[in-house]
């Protein structure tokens, strides 16, 4: 074997561990815009011993985890991230070595407001069906209070009216066109009716 064969062997050895030893930083969640008090876990993947995270931010600048962060390994988790925490994170092993940069930036959560009610827009499906249900039980009880009510006003009229009392007399009539004896004669013209109502 030649020596420039050997020396590019060597140099292919040397970069492929090189790069087998890269590490790639991974951000869970996977967003670069995170909120206010949200977590955010950071981890070295691909990574041999000896890496750590590290971050530029406005207030620090290549800063380890343990300053702002809990550390595990070669992975770090900011419990509540804040405004402040924007920044670049990467990792960075114990020769210099870095991995790839990632920007996050960290913004208050957004606040939700919900427009007022316009007059055509139709409310709710639970509303329909309470309204419906209200209409279905005043078509079933009305007819029952209404009838209700107009018995108890016929009673009351009755109650009111219940000492008078209707007479009806007879007249005497013709004896010879009835073909009446004369013995009932006093008893028909006597005859008086009465009727309670």
């Amino acid at each position: 074997m030649d020596p420039t064969s050997l020396q590019r062997l060597v140099f292919l050895t040397s970069l492929l561990s090189c790069s087998t030893n890269q590490a790639r930083l991974t951000v869970t969640p996977s967003s670069s815009q995170v909120f206010r008090d949200e977590s955010v876990s950071l981890r070295c993947e691909d990574a041999s011993d000896g890496w750590t995270v590290r971050r530029n931010t406005s207030r620090d600048t290549r800063t380890e985890c343990e300053d702002w962060g809990r550390s595990a390994g070669s992975s770090c988790t900011i419990s509540h991230m804040d405004p402040r925490d924007s920044g670049e994170y990467w990792c960075e092993s114990t020769e210099g070595s870095t991995s790839n940069t990632i920007t996050i930036t960290v913004s208050e959560k957004p606040t939700t407001t919900m427009d007022p009610p316009t007059a055509s827009s139709a409310p709710p499906a639970s509303s329909l069906h309470l309204v419906f249900r209200v209409i279905c039980h005043l078509v079933v009880f009305c007819p029952y209070c209404i009838s209700t009510f107009l018995m108890v006003s016929i009673y009351r009229e009755r109650a009111r009216g219940s000492d008078q009392s209707v007479s009806m007399a007879m007249n005497p009539s013709n004896h010879a066109e009835q073909g009446l004896d004369d013995d009932y004669d006093d008893v028909l013209s006597a005859v008086t009716t009465e009727h309670q109502f």
